[in-house]
């Protein structure tokens, strides 16, 4: 029987913000009635985790790492974290100052429940990560979104956020480089907001997940490291996206010492531990040799350069992303919304990408693309998506 019956039993909490099918889940029912669809939507890559990794994590099952590890994850692999931020600029971090969790996604929410009281507001940019509305809403806070704009490289600014900081205030979240953008807030500007934290009291979630992945010499500027920071960042990473190691669920967040325990116990109520396999792979990967890192970066970047040509041969116009794997194209000159644009586009011609709206947009003029096929595929995907362009803007009369 599947018609829904009201009772006080099976009531959601008030907590529980989604409770239906998601665009992103109809999309999905769609694409999965259909044959040979490009995958421009999601975020998981597409190249295989690098061999070295996965053998790593063959040995150590072969030599018996399927317990619980310590909560707070193996001493060598947070050792090994530590040594790697500093090394790449960020802050001084010891080994009991990190926490291994089962992917970044976890350590948003342990930040979350950690910190908020029912009413505290979160920070963030519009659009953005939506897992930190869910995370927010689940922890009974009240999310305050940022309008963030193509003009600006779709960069969080210390002048945006000023306006929005009440007294309830709490936290402040920075993804940097932008999911789904795909943009690197300016140094300067990461160091405006840093300033705005200290005079307003905030904690900072500076996440920090694509950081390995930028391009056109962009850098990110790490939180922690900046004066006056180490204190009031929550740094939270992962290596899942720098790694391809979406499907190994290894994350990790770093806080100063007196923070850990209340958070490491949230974390050990969620999880218990991150999968040992996992973190043996995580140590390989992370101590291991980087050209891997570069070599993902560097393909991720010729596919950055032939998605930018291609929608230029759309008439699609788009923010240049230098960070991460996605680029952010306004659809609007089309004449439809992003959201009448995407079901179009997969419907028509086996092309998935996502709408704004599901990144929190204030508008519905935007679709993320993923870069994570070959450059043969994102020109065939072009190709596929031209007659459809072209069809919709006569249909609109643009």
């Amino acid at each position: 029987m599947d018609t829904p019956i009201t009772s006080k039993a099976t009531a959601f909490a008030s907590r529980v913000k989604i409770k239906e099918s998601s665009l992103r889940t109809r999309m999905l029912d769609i694409a999965a009635g259909l044959k040979d669809v490009i995958a421009l939507g999601r975020g998981d890559p597409d190249l295989d985790t690098p061999a070295h990794i996965i053998e790593a994590g063959q040995q150590a099952l072969g030599k018996g790492a399927t317990h619980y590890t310590h909560p707070f994850g193996l001493p060598q692999l947070r050792e090994a974290i530590g040594k790697s931020i500093a090394a790449n600029g960020g802050a001084t971090y010891t080994a009991d100052e990190i926490v291994v969790t089962a992917g970044a996604q976890e350590s948003i929410f342990v930040a979350m429940l950690a910190f908020l009281n029912p009413g505290d507001e979160v920070i963030i940019a519009s659009p953005g990560y939506t897992t930190y509305h869910q995370a927010v809403e689940l922890a009974d806070g009240k999310i305050v979104t940022v309008k963030t704009y193509e003009k600006d490289g779709f960069a969080l600014t210390a002048e945006a956020v000023k306006p929005h900081i009440t007294p309830k205030s709490r936290i402040l979240c920075i993804v940097n480089p932008s999911n789904p953008t795909g943009m690197v807030i300016p140094p300067s500007e990461v160091e405006k907001l840093a300033k705005l934290a200290i005079e307003h009291d905030l904690l900072v979630i500076s996440d920090e997940i694509y950081s390995k992945l930028v391009y056109d010499n962009a850098r990110v500027q790490p939180v922690a490291s900046l004066p006056g920071m180490f204190e009031r960042t929550i740094t939270i990473d992962g290596f899942s996206k720098a790694y391809a190691m979406t499907g190994w669920r290894i994350g990790y967040f770093c806080a100063p010492k007196h923070l850990i325990p209340a958070m490491a116990e949230i974390h050990h109520g969620l999880a218990i531990c991150a999968a040992a396999v996992s973190q043996h792979a995580a140590l390989a990967a992370i101590s291991g040799p980087q050209d891997c890192v570069e070599e993902m970066r560097r393909i991720y970047d010729e596919r950055r350069l032939a998605m930018c040509k291609a929608l230029e041969g759309l008439g699609i116009g788009f923010a240049r992303p230098n960070g991460a794997f996605y680029l952010y194209a306004n659809v609007s000159s089309v004449g439809v919304t992003a959201s009448e644009f995407c079901e179009r586009m997969l419907k028509d011609a086996r092309v998935m990408m996502f709408p704004g709206p599901l990144y929190g947009d204030h508008c519905d003029d935007y679709v993320r693309i993923s870069l994570l096929q070959p450059v043969a595929r994102i020109q065939e995907a072009a190709a596929r998506m031209a007659p459809i362009v072209a069809a919709m803007r006569t249909a609109k009369g643009t």
